[in-house]
């Protein structure tokens, strides 16, 4: 091309090293503007008594070396002695170079113009761009002359081009021409420039990725450019993660570290580094900034979506200073602190801190002021959210206090404010603090304090009440609270259920939803089935509204899989086999309750649920009904009569047969089913209940050996029994039950069976030679109640380890 690059500039080269003398200009050199020492163009020529000139910092150099060695003060070109060391300025000289250089860059300046444009070659532009680094490095000045020359569109403009090497260099050069001027750094960020530099960021070359954060990194220090840059979507994002990447090399992160540190000026760049992790400038703010900055940062905080481990640190961080402006700040301050501390204490651990700073008193004060200081009700709502949040995070509420006078949040004058609130605010407000109740009624250390004070109270109808809400939230709510105290409160909320229309049915229909198993329907069951179980009117009512029929149904749909599965459906299954079981403590004096366990087989159903592995809570429930049944099937089992016999029979019975009759139950000599009298025997349960003596659960256990002791009371046929277990070889089981007496329970029923079974002669002689069974045995006839004492020496006198002294004073008489 026509007024082309002289030489072959070094294209590859990024520093001022490549550009040698004889290739940056285009008039020639005269040998006069060389200097002899550094062969380089003089910029400030300075004229020896001989009439050489030198570059004023070459020769100085020179004639101090001279000194210092010791050796003549010579003229380095001509190696003659001087007589004088004065230097005199070469003016004429100087302006003339100066002048000289002008033409050069003016020319070289033109060519680059030419040369940065869509047509020219890789090689052109590369060389162009060299220069204007060159020139720009070479003086501060001469970037005024870029922005004249109108380059830096043009150099902008090459960050479209295609080749990758001229991409790279278009950002290095930006770089310099940035560097240091701020109406540089201003025209480049017009247009869409910063978008174009931003896109560099996410490329594959790490070349390019490295020369756009350094241009970005000496834009963002104009201060009025770094709303520009924040504003580009997605730069911030990109800039956060480079700083937490592990395959950026170390200046490049460095780089973008510094970026978004000047990026900081602007409080929207701070708002979104905030949502992209990097939290430290917006603390940093909310803490030292501006009375309007710290509002505006609390109120931001509110609204930023966090995990668990930064609302931590937040908590940590700033947790006390939004404390404090809960305390004395103006309502506009409050509102902000409050949002903020709403969003950090949803965590258990950011919770705790914040307990731990002070944040209970303020808040309770704000939840029960009225008057004119009280707050508004939508920040009631959030104080009463973030004291729920602060409740479930398990902490210890009992010895927090909120005041001088030491009390705490299940001081029972606090609690009856907590449950006035409830009964007079909006439906926002009461869920929340029913949520606080529930938490409190979580813990065994608190439970009591509350149950204390609603019964003092008399509040038990009004939560009641809540059962019929419209709102789920508040319904699941006042569920889980009465769930949590019915273990504590069980008769009374039985009453209350009892003397009130349409709760019970209201959870029952909770209960029946068929949309798989939620929160509500388990924390309705649970509170169903801790009530007592006993209590017949409640059971009776229950029966009156179909309850027991939407349960089974629920139930059997669970062990046939066709309900969802979810965290729920354990608890929920465990709740409604305990609803069941409820009919099998009411069958002596309740016709339907009995009707109802034949119609729907219940006594399958818990022979089936004994064997569901895993499900401890089930396997004891089942084996606790089948313990219920098994003795109401002796009351239902009929027995026939036998009949009379004949005239000959009478005047020669030694002649006759006595009467006998088929098909009759082995225990119960009488007609049996499962279905119909509820015979453990003919239901095969037996076995069943055997392999549950060897379950690591010690409630199961118990469970089990009780209703195996149906088989061996005196009301049934004990030696049928002992054979039955014989044949479902039970009775090693039980003798290990007696061996490992893992309760107080177990002992005692387990030394029953042993005392039955030790009636059958052929079981005594084999336990006799056992020392562990005899061990055992005095165990329990030395440690146990008065009653296992009694048993336990019967036992020991059938293996022969005590005299038995009656047969003797039988034998005397």
């Amino acid at each position: 091309m026509e007024g082309s690059w002289d030489g072959s500039l070094d294209t590859g080269s990024q520093s001022d090293d490549s550009f040698r003398l004889e290739r940056t200009h285009i008039e020639p050199i005269y040998d006069a503007f060389v200097c002899p020492l550094t062969k380089q163009v003089m910029r400030d020529p300075v004229t020896l008594e001989n009439g050489q000139s030198y570059e004023r910092e070459a020769i100085e150099k020179w004639l101090k070396e001279c000194k210092e060695s010791g050796r003549k003060l010579v003229c380095p070109l001509t190696l003659k002695e001087l007589k004088s060391t004065e230097l005199n300025p070469s003016i004429a000289l100087r302006n003339t170079i100066e002048e000289w250089n002008a033409r050069n860059e003016a020319a070289q300046l033109d060519i680059a113009h030419r040369s940065l444009t869509p047509g020219s070659s890789e090689q052109d532009v590369l060389k162009a761009l060299n220069y204007i680094q060159h020139i720009c490095q070479k003086s501060r000045s001469n970037r005024h002359f870029i922005r004249s020359a109108d380059l830096i569109p043009m150099i902008v403009n090459m960050l479209k081009s295609s080749s990758r090497r001229v991409r790279c260099k278009t950002l290095e050069t930006l770089c310099i021409v940035a560097e240091e001027d701020a109406d540089n750094k201003e025209v480049i960020a017009e247009g869409d420039t910063i978008r174009t530099i931003v896109k560099f960021l996410s490329h594959e070359q790490s070349k390019e990725r490295e020369e756009a954060v350094s241009l970005l990194y000496e834009l963002s220090k104009s201060e009025a450019l770094c709303e520009k840059i924040g504003a580009v979507n997605g730069a911030i994002l990109i800039l956060v993660g480079m700083t937490s990447s592990n395959s950026e090399n170390v200046l490049t992160v460095e780089k973008a570290d510094k970026t978004l540190e000047n990026l900081e000026k602007c409080e929207r760049n701070v708002q979104q580094m905030a949502e992209n992790g990097r939290l430290q400038p917006l603390l940093t703010l909310l803490l030292e900034g501006p009375p309007e900055t710290k509002l505006a940062m609390a109120a931001y905080l509110g609204e930023l979506v966090l995990s668990n481990d930064v609302k931590v640190v937040v908590a940590r961080r700033v947790g006390s200073s939004l404390v404090n402006v809960m305390r004395s700040g103006n309502m506009q301050s409050r509102e902000a602190a409050l949002k903020a501390l709403n969003q950090i204490s949803s965590s258990d651990a950011s919770a705790k801190v914040l307990i731990e700073a002070g944040i209970l008193p303020p808040l309770v004060k704000d939840l029960f002021t009225v008057g004119a200081n009280q707050l508004p009700t939508r920040l009631k709502e959030v104080s009463a959210t973030i004291l729920a949040n602060l409740v479930s995070s398990g902490y210890d509420f009992e010895f927090v206090p909120l005041g001088p006078e030491h009390q705490t949040l299940v001081s029972e004058d606090v609690v009856h404010n907590l449950l006035h609130l409830i009964s007079n605010t909006g439906p926002a407000i009461e869920c929340k603090l029913l949520q606080v109740l529930v938490g409190l009624t979580s813990s065994q250390s608190t439970v009591q304090n509350v149950v204390t004070a609603i019964k003092s109270s008399g509040a038990t109808i009004s939560l009641i009440q809540f059962i019929e809400a419209s709102q789920k939230d508040l319904r699941v709510a006042s569920i889980k609270l009465l769930q949590n105290l019915s273990p504590l409160m069980g008769q009374e909320l039985t009453d209350a259920l009892r003397g009130t229309a349409g709760q019970l049915g209201g959870l029952i229909k909770v209960i029946s939803e068929n949309n798989g198993v939620t929160e509500e329907q388990a924390a309705a069951v649970g509170m169903l089935a801790d009530l007592p179980e006993r209590d017949a009117g409640l059971t009776r009512q229950l029966l009156d509204e179909g309850a027991f029929q939407v349960v089974d149904s629920r139930v059997r749909q669970i062990r046939q899989g066709e309900t969802r599965g979810g965290r729920f459906v354990t608890p929920y299954l465990e709740g409604l086999v305990r609803i069941l079981a409820r009919l099998t403590f009411v069958l002596a004096d309740n016709s339907d309750a009995v009707t109802l366990v034949r119609e729907h087989n219940l006594a399958a159903l818990f022979i089936d649920l004994l064997q569901s592995n895993g499900l401890d809570k089930v396997q004891m429930v089942s084996a606790m009904a089948l313990e219920n049944l098994a003795e109401e099937s002796k009351r239902l089992t009929q027995v026939p009569d036998l009949p009379k016999p004949g005239v000959c029979a009478s005047i020669f019975p030694c002649f006759s047969k006595p009467p006998t009759i088929t098909g009759l139950c082995r225990l119960h000599h009488g007609t049996c089913s499962l279905k119909d009298t509820f015979c453990l025997v003919e239901g095969k349960a037996v076995g069943k209940l055997v392999a549950c003596l060897d379950h690591t659960n010690v409630k199961v256990v118990e469970a089990a050996i009780a209703a195996l002791c149906t088989l061996l009371e005196d009301d049934v046929d004990t030696e049928q029994g002992v054979m039955i277990l014989c044949e479902v070889e039970g009775v090693k089981p039980i003798l290990d039950v007696m061996l490992e007496s893992r309760s107080e329970i177990l002992r005692q029923r387990s030394v029953w069976v042993v005392e039955r079974l030790l009636r059958t002669d052929e079981i005594a002689y084999e336990v006799s030679g056992d020392p562990n069974i005899s061990t055992a045995l005095v165990d329990a006839f030395r440690h146990g109640d008065y009653r296992t004492r009694q048993i336990a020496e019967r036992a020991l006198k059938h293996v022969d380890k005590i005299p038995n002294f009656s047969g003797v004073f039988q034998a005397i008489g």
